[in-house]
């Protein structure tokens, strides 16, 4: 299906790959689909062309809530655990059921891969922002702390958006324009080159590159 430029998937790990040339290319294996269409939104009826996609696993979700089960029903589909929805670029005929496959990558096809990155917990300053520190030797008293956050007299405060040691990790990451190296229909896998967020198992989003460059 041409008209549906992305593909909900799961990271299954990284590998190596070698080229023809000798080099070796570091590569993410994904789970690429199947999916299914389990909902369809147009500009008449919701103001956009867009289709929700539903990533389906054996085996299916043992519960599911009653809205929801009807949802699933409505569009003739077996429960799904990940949904996301995908604006279409072109209008055409796709309908709720419909099936995406990986078929829809090609090799050397750019894309956009976006997940949930690993959970790091609290984390200080100098793992969660890079800062530089100060001296390492004896003495100094000042090696992993953030420094000055804001001025005494004015304005007195600490001012909005100033990093801090906090919460690091769960963020929505999107890595962009990643080369496809190989499609695999049979099991439904895509290789990409390069790192994608997330840990093992995580879902990830797969669309065409939005600005694909060379």
């Amino acid at each position: 299906m041409k008209m549906v430029e992305a593909i909900l998937g799961q990271k299954l790990g990284m590998t190596q790959i070698f080229a023809d040339n000798g080099d070796v290319i570091p590569a993410t294996v994904l789970k690429a689909g199947p999916c299914v269409v389990i909902q369809r939104k147009t500009v008449q009826r919701d103001g956009y062309d867009a289709v929700q996609l539903g990533l389906v696993e054996v085996p299916p979700p043992k519960r599911v809530k009653k809205p929801l089960e009807g949802h699933f029903k409505k569009a003739g589909a077996v429960p799904v655990r990940f949904l996301r929805e995908v604006r279409l670029k072109t209008s055409g005929d796709v309908k709720a059921g419909d099936k995406v496959l990986v078929e829809n990558f090609v090799v050397d096809d750019l894309v956009d891969v976006t997940g949930i990155s690993k959970g790091r917990g609290f984390a200080g300053v100098h793992k969660r922002h890079h800062f530089g520190g100060g001296g390492g030797s004896h003495g100094s008293m000042f090696h992993r702390a953030p420094g000055s956050i804001g001025a005494s007299a004015f304005p007195s405060r600490v001012l909005k958006g100033m990093r801090a040691a906090g919460h690091m990790g769960t963020d929505r990451v999107t890595v962009r324009n990643l080369r496809v190296v190989q499609v695999h229909a049979d099991d439904n896998t895509l290789v990409v080159r390069g790192a994608i967020p997330g840990p093992t198992g995580g879902y990830v989003v797969v669309r065409k590159a939005k600005a694909p460059h060379k």
